[in-house]
């Protein structure tokens, strides 16, 4: 289904199927021996979710190496890493709020160690942080900090939905904004959204965020040319229209020039930063290279 400026999704279809794939593979990076991170609600949430195929991935009885592409579950291994050293790092300053835009399956919330007086807001669809809070509550779950949800569509007003649920944009607070701007947003939106999270965030706050650089082709793009032999097990999403086609700002240099200091860093730091050093993944800047990462603060 092509994307549209008012469209909405459950777990299920179009675009928030995305958020199934990644739960997808998080589950099975955490089976894998010594793994670069544990999710234990990643293949509950999968199954819960209701896709045979994702469910068969995330339990063992389907392999990447035989279904492809092989490298699905290490990338989004290294990728959760990136963030969730991130996030304990940020509160272990001044920050006790955090924020997880676009939320989808992350379950941070319930995996992370954080102190105590740790709010953390998680942003998404109505029907999707419904789906997740429901599915980790009848399984027992229950989250390490407070947890507020907020279903709000990211292309409205979100903020006012966010200040509603108790956030206080006069305290340092810290931002996740983990696979949205891949694509995922108009590019109108994309800007906008940055523009929303300077506006609510006190000095000190701190931002992760990944990003394609303008010239790179969509994640959905990549995604489709690699997944191509789903189809032989009955999946037949076309990843390539869960993105949008519009132009793409420059992430780095829009928080730089909304007074926030960058750090940016490529998939080959954060290889090296999980002492990766034999994987599947492409470095070039036609394949994983195509995406960076940033860690921002707000001066």
């Amino acid at each position: 289904m092509t994307r549209t400026e008012d469209d909405s999704w459950d777990l299920a279809g179009s675009v928030g199927i995305t958020a199934t794939m990644v739960a997808t593979a998080r589950a099975v990076a955490s089976r894998q021996s010594n793994p670069l991170i544990d999710d234990p609600y990643a293949e509950m949430l999968v199954r819960a979710a209701g896709i045979d195929f994702f469910s068969r991935l995330a339990s063992g009885s389907l392999d990447y190496d035989v279904v492809g592409p092989a490298w699905l579950a290490e990338f989004f291994a290294v990728r959760t890493l990136f963030f969730d050293d991130f996030v304990p790092d940020a509160v272990s300053g001044r920050a006790r709020q955090v924020v997880i835009v676009g939320s989808g399956l992350d379950s941070r919330a319930y995996r992370l160690q954080l102190p105590s007086d740790t709010v953390v807001y998680e942003i998404d669809q109505p029907a999707v942080v419904t789906f997740k809070t429901t599915t980790l509550e009848g399984a027992g779950a229950k989250p390490r900090a407070e947890l507020r949800t907020v279903g709000s569509d990211l292309r409205q007003d979100w903020p006012m939905a966010l200040r509603a649920a108790g956030f206080d944009p006069g305290r340092p607070a810290a931002w996740l904004v983990e696979g949205l701007m891949l694509g995922y947003l108009p590019g109108e939106a994309q800007e906008r959204l940055l523009g929303q999270i300077t506006a609510l965030s006190a000095p000190r706050s701190r931002l992760a965020a990944d990003y394609l650089r303008v010239d790179s082709p969509s994640l959905g793009s990549l995604i489709h040319e690699a997944t191509q032999t789903w189809k032989q097990y009955g999946f037949h999403i076309d990843f390539g229209n869960l993105t949008y086609p519009h132009d793409r700002n420059d992430a780095e240099q829009t928080l730089r020039d909304n007074g926030w200091s960058v750090i940016e860093h490529t998939i080959t730091d954060l290889l090296a930063a999980a002492q990766l050093t034999t994987h599947n993944l492409g470095t070039g800047p036609d394949r994983h290279g195509a995406i960076k990462y940033l860690i921002a603060t707000r001066r």
